[in-house]
């Protein structure tokens, strides 16, 4: 397999599937199969952990979840991935008598959820829209992490400057300021600016902003 091929690979969908029925793994790993979705499956949350310490397969996907299982539950295994930063969506399947537990896990920052026995076009549509949602997720992450690497590479006193410019400040305000030239700052300013790989000062704000920061703060 040449590196381009593993790399696609990595980036289709994996589902997960943690619940207790081994008819029900069997039967949806089939569904999904059949419209060609990979599925892993799990008869419990200690097997779905030994498998993802972590929770993140690192594809795109989701995870559909039983509520009701031995040893640890849906909703407590729900609870782990969250504060491990799990990121593909949860999807809950549950009972009739489960909804409320079902509730209480979409509140918790579940996808949603599925009733069972469920239709299998409502199942693969769910899915569906799940798969898009990690997609998304994925895709903010990892231009996320280029905008936090181009910081990193930022001097100190680029990094500086940058904070005055994302407050509004002018050249000649942010030279008096760090007690510079002006011209030393237009020389940093243009060097934040490659390094950044922004084109203007909107779109270094909105790169910024994608870290879930204050402008004045990156």
């Amino acid at each position: 397999m040449s590196a381009d091929a593993g790399r696609e690979s990595l980036m289709e969908p994996l589902i997960l599937i943690v619940d207790d029925d081994e008819a029900l793994r069997r039967s949806t790993q089939f569904l999904l199969a059949s419209v060609g979705l990979e599925a892993r499956s799990f008869a419990s949350a200690a097997a779905f952990l030994d498998a993802f310490p972590d929770g993140d397969p690192g594809r795109p996907g989701c995870l559909l979840l039983d509520v009701r299982m031995p040893g640890m539950s849906g909703l407590e295994l729900q609870r782990v991935l969250v504060e491990r930063g799990f990121a593909p969506p949860i999807i809950v399947v549950t009972g009739h008598g489960d909804v409320p537990m079902a509730v209480a896990a979409l509140k918790a920052g579940a996808h949603d959820f599925v009733e069972k026995p469920f239709k299998e076009q409502h199942l693969l549509d769910t899915i569906e829209a799940a798969i898009r949602l990690s997609r998304e997720r994925m895709t903010q992450g990892a231009a996320r992490r280029g905008v936090r690497e181009r910081l990193d590479r930022l001097a100190k006193r680029e990094r500086e400057v940058l904070d005055r410019v994302l407050a509004g400040k002018a050249n000649k305000v942010i030279a008096y300021e760090l007690d510079l030239s002006i011209k030393t700052i237009e020389v940093y300013r243009a060097s934040l600016m490659a390094k950044m790989a922004a084109g203007s000062v909107a779109e270094l704000a909105q790169m910024v902003a994608l870290l879930g920061r204050d402008k004045g703060k990156p």
